[in-house]
């Protein structure tokens, strides 16, 4: 009697066994693809602003706006729609970053020079971990200049600074970084010529290279005769107040150029509301363009207070800012020259 109960609970055992076989085999499966999942995403943003000069027509041939990119059409306007997916492995991974708006019409302007759909791709790249102190990436990223950003989510103040505006937005090419140990990173690149993102029209090619420790980054850029270099950085100087620094020249050709130094100093009054100050100089060298003037050397000042507050998702942004330049670069609502613009803008952006 022993022995047949023994044989029936060991039968017992093999059939509950090759029940659950099945559901422990589809659950390891689950949680393969979950895993999976977690390096597969979708993510980006959406913005939208209203602006508003204060003594300058909104509207019209007498409509002004600061130098800079992006926040600069009057009313209730568009920014973009930004859908980045992404998939990142262990040694290999990739970006597709597409861009549907005014801003990222403006962030891409020398494109499309091929395809139809050149003017959406903002980023579109692949990266292979060689190991743990050097990734290759290929194809087309953002600047590495600049304390900015063309992602709205991942500025402080939603306006951009002349500086920004007036570097590089991206690059197609190959670079390479390097994790050098005790917070040292170095960056080399060979890319198309400067914002050329979809092929190289003329077969020059510009280079890049970048040395960066603690957070601190010093930047180079050489593109056909023309040469920039940038540092970027930034320091907690207490527990809530952060001082973000950028200082850059840019050499052009025909002796033209530019040279600007930008502070931000940002203080969190509480968990979901901060408040900025952007303080920049910007001065051209000859007649560079980017001021508007037309008058060699011109010089402009631009400060802009920006408060920052966190709803769950949506970052709300009101703005306001003072460019004063150093000659006639405005229009008064009479149509009059005027050194100087101060408008308000209030921006939602909402990240997914």
């Amino acid at each position: 009697m022993k022995a047949i109960t023994i044989t029936k609970f060991i039968k017992f055992i093999v059939f509950c066994t090759l029940l659950i076989s099945p559901f422990l085999l589809f659950s390891q499966e689950a949680e393969a693809e979950e895993q999976d999942a977690q390096k597969f995403s979708i993510s980006g943003t959406v913005d939208a602003y209203y602006r508003a000069n204060l003594n300058s027509a909104n509207s019209g041939d007498n409509y002004s706006a600061p130098g800079s990119s992006f926040a600069n059409l009057p009313g209730f306007s568009l920014g973009m729609v930004n859908a980045i997916v992404s998939y990142e492995g262990e040694k290999v991974g990739f970006v597709g970053d597409l861009v549907f708006g005014p801003r990222g019409t403006d962030a891409i302007f020398a494109s499309p020079m091929y395809s139809a759909t050149g003017d959406i791709v903002n980023q579109l790249y692949i990266y292979w971990n060689v190991s743990e102190k050097v990734r290759l990436t290929f194809g087309n990223f953002n600047t590495f200049l600049g304390y900015e950003v063309i992602s709205p989510s991942a500025n402080f103040n939603y306006s951009t600074s002349y500086l920004f505006s007036y570097g590089p937005f991206s690059h197609t090419g190959l670079k390479a970084d390097f994790d050098l140990g005790d917070d040292w990173s170095a960056m080399l690149a060979i890319m198309n010529p400067t914002d050329l993102t979809e092929f190289n029209p003329n077969g020059k090619y510009a280079y890049g290279a970048q040395l960066g420790y603690s957070g601190q980054f010093l930047n180079f850029l050489a593109d056909d005769g023309a040469f920039e270099v940038d540092f970027t950085g930034g320091f907690d100087l207490t527990d809530d107040l952060f001082l973000g620094i950028n200082a850059a020249y840019f050499d052009g050709s025909d002796d033209i150029g530019f040279a600007g130094v930008a502070l931000y100093p940002q203080l969190q009054t509480s968990e979901n509301f901060t408040v900025g100050l952007r303080g920049e100089y910007f001065t051209e060298i000859e007649n560079f363009g980017a001021i508007g003037t037309g008058v060699e050397d011109s010089s402009v000042l631009a400060l802009t207070l920006t408060g920052s507050a966190t709803i769950g998702d949506l970052i709300l942004k009101p703005e306001l800012r003072l460019d004063s330049a150093s000659d006639d670069a405005f229009l008064d609502s009479d149509g009059d020259p005027i050194k100087s613009l101060s408008s308000f803008l209030v921006a939602a952006i909402y990240s997914f």
